[in-house]
């Protein structure tokens, strides 16, 4: 029985994006940046930020993550890069809304009065988005499967995507690659790994 639990990025050291990007890596950044910009963009949606905002605190928010990305630690299993980025964004969202209010207080007038009144209010904690629920993050999720799939031999990506995205059995995945189901399961490993340190979710 023909067995493949390889991946080709199991040839050299796979290491994080997020190490990468702490070595100042052009392309780890980049790749950073187009993975995080939609989910930070609909963030700032739901927060209630102008569309013509959105771009400069994208902006701020990737500004800080360059100069705060050697800080963040994986201290307790529940930290998360995604975790740690809301709240940057949500601190710029923040800032965002206090400099429009006080443009419009010191504009003043009954044209300053209506414009405060269509500021919306900033997000309480307690309506903050949770980015495991979020909707977006499953395009998240597509964009870095998408970035790493080249890294894997064929039947090691089938092996992950038949029971991790189709939800099959392992035994059935087994019976269709000519594996064993215990390779089934190495290979689903392998690129659950290497997904979560596409996203920032465990060290390389």
């Amino acid at each position: 029985m023909m067995q493949d639990t390889g991946s080709r990025s199991d040839t050299g050291t796979s290491r994080s994006m997020l190490d990468d990007a702490r070595r100042a890596d052009s392309v780890a950044w980049e790749r950073l940046v187009r993975l995080y910009s939609p989910l930070v963009a609909s963030w700032c949606r739901r927060w209630g930020l102008a569309e013509q905002d959105i771009l400069d605190v994208l902006q701020e928010v990737f500004s800080s993550v360059a100069a705060n990305l050697k800080r963040f630690r994986k201290d307790r299993p529940t930290d998360t890069f995604r975790g740690w980025l809301l709240t940057i964004a949500r601190n710029k969202v923040l800032d965002q809304y206090r400099r429009a209010e006080h443009q419009v207080a010191a504009a003043g007038g009954t044209d300053a009065l209506v414009r405060l009144q269509q500021v919306q209010a900033p997000v309480s904690d307690a309506e903050l988005p949770d980015p495991a629920d979020d909707q977006e993050f499953n395009q998240v999720l597509l964009r870095a499967l998408d970035a790493i799939r080249g890294e894997f031999h064929e039947r090691t990506w089938q092996s992950f995507w038949g029971v991790v995205v189709e939800g099959r059995a392992t035994a059935d995945v087994a019976a269709d690659l000519a594996m064993t189901p215990g390779a089934i399961r190495v290979a689903k490993s392998r690129v659950l790994l290497r997904l979560r340190r596409e996203l920032g979710d465990a060290e390389g």
